[in-house]
């Protein structure tokens, strides 16, 4: 393609239907150019072209559990990875993730590495290319029936059962579930050291953040929608001025409740 026929203007727009593995012959005729302009725009691809390289040899090497369970025979590989272990409101939510072999959905990485919009760009293109993903929800009252640890389980349990296909392998973030009838192996940070658990890990981050955006609708008071039940300052106060709501875990709430005899429970 002769670009020194068209205005750096159209290059650009041409370029921005370019894929990423293609930048280098692209790069390779924009150097004939020798406009300084065009110059500066090689330069630039260079770099974004350089940062995609680097980013494949990432994702090779977060597949690195999956190629070894796969050498195994093992297929269907399910990734498990929970949020909200820690608010004081809201369910904890865990995603099961199958990915097919070849999956390279770039950037998918641990969620909490990820900005909100990377996220929702990022489940999305989970959701697309995924075989199965299972979500299991676990609410404030059974977590207080239970513990935390036990209801991160018993969610995880569900997200498994959840899958219309089941998984013949799973790899599970920091945690053991031997009550899941299913070869497994616990990867501590297995968010950011598996490609499958980087994907549950994101599924189930942006599954809890949207339950709690649409509960901050019925309690706007706690600004669930800013700190999706996490014990901020400005959750801690709401609380000591309008009380606990369904979905406030007690089990969490004991100091809080101890030292304001006033709070209320709704």
């Amino acid at each position: 393609m002769e670009f020194e026929k068209f205005t750096l203007l159209q290059i650009k727009k041409y370029i921005k239907s370019v894929p990423l593995e293609q930048y280098p012959q692209v790069i390779e005729e924009l150097e004939k150019d020798q406009r300084k302009s065009v110059q500066k725009l090689v330069i630039t691809l260079q770099r974004k072209f350089k940062i995609y390289q680097e980013e494949l040899k990432r994702l090779d090497k977060i597949k690195y559990y999956e190629k070894k369970i796969i050498e195994r025979g093992y297929r269907l590989i399910a990734g498990i990875d929970e949020v909200g272990r820690g608010p004081l409101a809201g369910p904890v939510v865990s995603a099961a993730v199958i990915l097919p072999e070849d999956c390279n959905i770039l950037y998918i990485n641990d969620s909490k590495k990820i900005s909100p919009h990377k996220r929702e760009i990022l489940y999305d293109k989970i959701k697309q290319v995924a075989i199965d993903i299972g979500i299991g929800v676990v609410d404030a009252q059974r977590i207080d029936k239970l513990n935390i640890y036990d209801a991160t389980k018993e969610s995880m349990y569900i997200a498994v059962n959840n899958l219309n296909k089941k998984p013949d392998f799973l790899l599970i973030d920091a945690m053991q579930c031997d009550h899941i009838p299913i070869s497994q192996k616990s990867i501590i940070k297995g968010d950011s050291k598996s490609i499958s658990i980087a994907a549950a890990s994101i599924i189930a981050k942006v599954t809890r953040d949207r339950i709690m955006e649409e509960y901050h609708k019925i309690f706007p008071q706690y600004a669930f929608d800013k700190n999706k039940g996490y014990g901020t300052e400005e959750h801690c106060r709401a609380i000591k001025n309008f009380g606990i709501s369904f979905l406030h875990r007690k089990s969490f709430l004991k100091n809080i409740l101890k030292t304001n005899n006033n709070v209320k429970v709704e």
